[in-house]
């Protein structure tokens, strides 16, 4: 194929070995989401095998983290030098073989090292998928199933995580969370070379490369990683925290002022890019807080394992999987912006419904919120995708990718740290408040730690006070988390402000290409 501009390049026909390239794309991505949740579910049997402290533990899932999410945004920048089958076949390769050395790493440091090489490709393989929707496909039935497809396993993912990170830990050693990756990264690796489409590589514009803008963007977007996961412990506010956030802010302000920056943040102007992000930022907020916040009041207030928290969320999934041919046939023929509305609106009722538990809430309270929450998720994800990158010019629709996967993975990020600041702070509080509750009113006290009025000891009594302070723990994480709940709906429900200051989806105007930067 002649080395034509992407935006005078039209989608291959759709055929087998086409879709088969296009499997192998998507089973990347899935493998990339789902190595983050199924390692957090092992971080303490990890931490045994290899003798690494508990202080340290952390920092097996942050590097990853800092890695994918500084890669995400030069996704573009890639597809435009290597071409969507040799970025593949790189990222892929890069992302299996680091997956065996983290299996066989020895101590803290190798392993480290591994997860960064691993979160680095990883995070090449998410935004790749949404960016070979528009580049692969053309406009009609097969974008949208290819949409469906690949929103649709990067939220099963996050909800198999724990099931199989469970699994895993339970029946085999701990060495088999990164082998897993193996056999499926062999077999995409070779569908990919055979399969995606063989365009020219651009290694020329190395020469030409803005490497400043690049470092400013990197070490942004580690320093708001490593502040979001000091704020909970340190405070919001702490010198060290704000300086990390001070330092992203400075950092992206100095990318987006360079002349030709390498990251194409221009492109926000496009309004439907942009609106469509703020969704994305907000969705990532909701679903990830979502995905991690039940399996913390399982493991918490009820003392599940990673297994049988699988099996719990596995709801989540399953639904998921039952209504998405419904929402691609909708998403055909309903207006994006009314179906983000339904979205969103049933996403946050589901994220809210989950904010009345009480410790003695289990498997049956919980089914109905995840349904709820399964059940719309599809329209939260297909609708912005369609506006947000639909009317960008071919040519930049990898970049517009990254930016758009960049803003899903920050809203993530500050969820779950705004989780972990509601939860481990409001937490105590409660307690105070139950225990005060013993002495003052018995009877809601009782009410709140699912005891009989009697089975509450004398407030005079240390000793009976001290019997019941696991109860009191549990009921006071359960309110707090209940909080958190309440959090995230609320600022799901933003999105609904959000579609309606965007107002009607327009095209670009035809004297002004999205894709010309100005």
């Amino acid at each position: 194929m002649e080395d034509l501009e992407l935006n005078k390049i039209q989608p291959p026909p759709a055929s087998v070995g086409l879709w088969l390239g296009y499997g192998a794309l998507c089973v990347g991505m899935f493998m990339a989401i789902l190595d983050i949740q199924v390692v957090v579910t092992s971080l303490a049997v990890i931490e045994d095998a290899l003798k690494i402290g508990a202080d340290r533990m952390s920092w097996v899932q942050t590097t990853y983290l800092i890695a994918e999410i500084i890669s995400i945004p030069l996704t573009g920048l890639l597809i435009r030098i290597f071409t969507i089958r040799w970025l593949f076949v790189g990222a892929i390769f890069t992302f299996t073989l680091a997956s065996i050395g983290c299996a066989f790493s020895y101590d803290f440091f190798s392993l480290i090292l591994f997860r960064v090489l691993q979160g680095f490709a990883g995070g090449v393989l998410i935004p790749l998928v949404f960016a070979a929707i528009f580049l692969l496909f053309g406009k009609g039935l097969n974008q949208t199933i290819a949409t469906t497809i690949g929103g649709l396993l990067a939220v099963l993912a996050p909800t198999l995580g724990p099931l199989t990170g469970g699994w895993i830990t339970e029946s085999y050693t701990w060495h088999w969370l990164f082998l897993i990756n193996v056999a499926p990264g062999i077999v995409t690796l070779v569908i990919g070379i055979f399969c995606l489409p063989r365009n020219l590589t651009r290694l020329s514009q190395f020469r030409t490369l803005d490497w400043i803008s690049l470092a400013y963007v990197a070490v942004a977007l580690a320093a708001l990683l490593v502040g979001l996961k000091e704020a909970p412990e340190q405070g919001w506010l702490a010198p060290q925290v704000f300086g990390c956030f001070l330092i992203f802010v400075i950092g992206v302000y100095l990318a987006v002022r360079r002349p030709a920056s390498a990251i194409s943040f221009w492109l926000l102007r496009d309004r439907n890019l942009a609106f469509g992000c703020v969704l994305s930022f907000i969705l990532g907020i909701g679903l990830f807080g979502s995905v991690y916040l039940l399996p913390l009041f399982l493991a918490f207030v009820h003392g599940m394992g990673p297994l049988d928290i699988g099996l719990v969320i596995l709801v989540t999934g399953i639904a998921q999987l039952v209504t998405a041919p419904l929402a691609v046939q909708v998403d055909r023929y309903v207006d994006a912006r009314l179906l983000s509305a339904v979205g969103f609106a049933a996403f946050a009722i589901g994220l809210l419904m989950s904010g009345f538990q009480t410790i003695a809430t289990g498997y049956d309270e919980m089914f109905w919120p995840q349904v709820v929450r399964g059940a719309f998720v599809a329209l939260c994800i297909l609708p912005p995708i369609r506006f947000a990158l639909g009317f960008i010019s071919r040519e930049h629709i990898a970049d517009a990718s990254g930016l758009f996967n960049l803003s899903r993975n920050l809203g993530g990020a500050i969820g779950i740290a705004l989780i972990d600041t509601i939860v481990f702070s409001r937490g105590p509080e409660h307690a105070d408040q139950i225990i005060d509750l013993m002495k003052e009113e018995p009877a809601k006290a009782a009410s709140i730690l699912g005891l009989a009025v009697d089975e509450l000891p004398d407030s005079q009594d240390p000793m009976g006070l001290l019997g019941v302070m696991d109860v009191v723990e549990q009921a006071s994480i359960t309110l707090a988390i209940n909080e958190a709940w309440v959090v995230l709906a609320l600022i799901t429900a933003m999105a609904l402000g959000v579609l309606l200051a965007m107002g009607p989806i327009r095209t670009p105007a035809p004297q002004v290409p999205t894709g010309a930067r100005p």
